[in-house]
């Protein structure tokens, strides 16, 4: 399939089946991939403008917020001490400034706009440059919000990972699903396909496949992120040049998270992971 880059160069990619079944991956990977990157916005979102859509889009944000600190702290409510979080690509720091009174939390950030932002607003969290800065068996839990999609050596990343985590601790994923509703729906328009961003595209069934070949991981649970759906029609409608994207996103958007209430195929998903 042929996906075009909507959100910014235009420029034409291919999205092909990799061995595992529902797992696919964006073809070429552009060596530059940094320029892709670079546009206001990215962090557009994280600017006080007093606009009505900058007011609805925090309080979205509020609630998206409150319930990944609800996700994180069910994961990890056996642990009596002060739990650490690495919250693996950042973004400008919104997640954990969130949860940084109640964690001891870490922040990666490769891009540099973003990484300023989220230094500005978190003076409690430790930015590393490098994972090698944290100590091997040292972090309780790491997130990742729609991070884990822009990785190319997964599998380095993963080990990386396993080694910074304690005994038990916990990995979180958060993932595009493309074979949700919406997915299908808007096919090579559908925005969660960011390409040349995304460089893995994930299906439910996929990304359990692929786990299950993790020996040293467990899947413990997954769980939905439903305002995505309504965030990636609106975007998707925007693509496909409707004039009421707003609207007809909307509708799309519900009507995916209640086809999904009974397959369990919501828009985007988060994958709760245990180190053995």
């Amino acid at each position: 399939m042929k996906v075009k880059d909507y959100f910014l160069t235009q420029e034409e990619f291919e999205i092909q089946e990799t061995d595992i079944s529902g797992v696919l991956k964006t073809f070429p990977i552009p060596e530059n991939i940094g320029k892709y990157y670079e546009s206001k916005n990215y962090i557009s979102h994280h600017q006080d403008s007093g606009s009505l859509k900058e007011i609805i889009y925090k309080l979205l944000q509020k609630f998206n917020l409150k319930y990944k600190k609800e996700i994180l702290k069910k994961s990890v409510n056996q642990i009596t001490h002060q739990k650490t979080c690495l919250d693996y690509g950042c973004g400008a720091g919104e997640f954990i400034k969130y949860i940084s009174n109640d964690y001891i939390t870490f922040g990666y950030e490769p891009n540099e706009n973003a990484r300023n932002f989220a230094k500005q607003k978190n003076n409690k969290t430790k930015f590393i440059s490098h994972l090698d800065e944290i100590e091997n068996q040292s972090l309780d839990v790491i997130t990742l919000w729609h991070v884990f999609e822009h990785i190319e050596n997964q599998d380095k990343i993963l080990s990386i990972f396993h080694q910074k985590l304690k005994y038990n601790g916990k990995l979180i994923i958060a993932v595009p699903n493309h074979t949700s509703y919406d997915g299908q729906k808007y096919k090579n328009f559908w925005a969660a396909y960011d390409v040349p961003r995304h460089i893995y595209h994930f299906s439910k069934n996929g990304m359990i496949k692929w786990l299950s070949d993790k020996k040293e991981w467990k899947l413990e649970k997954i769980s939905p992120l439903l305002l995505d759906a309504f965030y990636i029609s609106i975007l998707s409608e925007k693509y496909m040049k409707n004039p009421l994207f707003w609207l007809f996103g909307m509708i799309q958007g519900a009507i995916s998270n209640f086809k999904a209430l009974k397959t369990g195929e919501f828009s985007s998903l988060i994958y709760i992971i245990q180190k053995k």
